[in-house]
C-alpha cells in the first residue's frame, strides 16, 4: 500500500517579515499617536493632516535608512568574521580542527565519525570556514541585495501603516468624530496586523493581535493625554 507523501510547511521569508513588522508597527503607532496628540491640543484638521503626512514621509525615510544601514552592518560583520576564520584556519589549523570536532561530538557524533568529517572538511578551506561561520558563530551569509530591499520594505510598510490612522482626518471634517474613527480603524488594523504577524511567525494569532493593539493604544493615549494637559 502506497504511503501518502509527507509534506511540511516552513516559512522562509523571515527577513522580509521582520522588515514589514518593523515598518508597519511603527507606521501604525507613531502617526496614530501624533494625530491623537494634536487632536488633544485642539488644532485644526488641516494641521493634523499636514503634520501627519510630513511625519509619515520623514519616518519612512528614516526607518528605511535605518534598515539599510542595519543590513549593511550585518553584511560587513559577516565579511569581517569570515576573514578572521579564514586566517585562523591558515595560522592555527589544529585548533580549528579541534573546534570542529568538538561541535560534531556535541551534536552526538562518535569520535571516529567526527574525525572523518573533520578530515573531509579541512581539505576544502572555504567549506571549512563556512562550517565554522554557521555552527561556531551562528552566522548565515547575508543576501547581497538585502540592504536596498530592506530599506524599501520598511519604508513602504511605514507609509502604508501611517496612512491608516490619518485617513479619517482626510475624510471627516469634525475633529472629534475623526479621532474616534481613527481610533477604531487603527485598532482594527493593529489587530489584523498582529494576528497575521503571529500566524506567519508561528506564534498565537490572538495573543499577537491583542499585544499589538495594546501597545498602539497606549502610545496614542499617552500622546493624547500629554497634548491635552499641555494645551489645557
Amino acid at each position: 500500500m502506497a504511503k501518502a507523501a509527507h509534506s511540511e510547511f516552513h516559512f522562509l521569508a523571515s527577513d522580509t517579515v521582520r522588515d514589514v513588522v518593523i515598518g508597519m508597527s511603527d507606521g501604525l503607532t507613531v502617526p496614530f499617536a501624533l494625530a491623537a496628540g494634536l487632536t488633544g491640543a485642539a488644532v485644526g484638521g488641516g494641521v493634523i493632516v499636514t503634520a501627519g503626512l510630513a511625519e509619515i514621509a520623514a519616518g519612512a525615510v528614516a526607518m528605511g535608512l535605518g534598515g539599510y544601514l542595519a543590513a549593511r552592518t550585518d553584511a560587513e560583520h559577516y565579511r569581517a568574521e569570515y576573514r578572521r576564520e579564514l586566517r585562523e584556519t591558515e595560522e592555527t589549523p589544529d585548533e580549528e580542527r579541534r573546534e570542529v570536532r568538538q561541535i560534531l561530538t556535541e551534536q552526538g557524533l562518535d569520535r571516529a565519525t567526527a574525525d572523518t568529517v573533520v578530515e573531509a572538511l579541512s581539505r576544502d578551506r572555504h567549506r571549512w570556514v563556512d562550517f565554522m561561520m554557521r555552527f561556531e558563530l551562528g552566522l548565515e551569509k547575508p543576501d547581497a541585495a538585502r540592504a536596498p530591499a530592506s530599506a524599501l520594505t520598511i519604508g513602504l510598510s511605514y507609509m502604508v501603516g501611517g496612512l491608516i490612522p490619518l485617513l479619517p482626518y482626510m475624510l471627516v471634517r469634525d475633529i472629534g468624530t475623526a479621532l474616534w474613527a481613527s481610533i477604531a480603524l487603527t485598532l482594527v488594523a493593529l489587530a489584523v496586523f498582529g494576528g497575521v504577524k503571529g500566524t506567519l511567525t508561528g506564534g498565537k494569532a490572538l495573543r499577537s493581535a491583542l499585544q499589538t493593539m495594546v501597545i498602539g493604544g497606549i502610545a496614542a493615549a499617552v500622546a493624547f493625554a500629554i497634548a491635552r494637559a499641555v494645551s489645557g
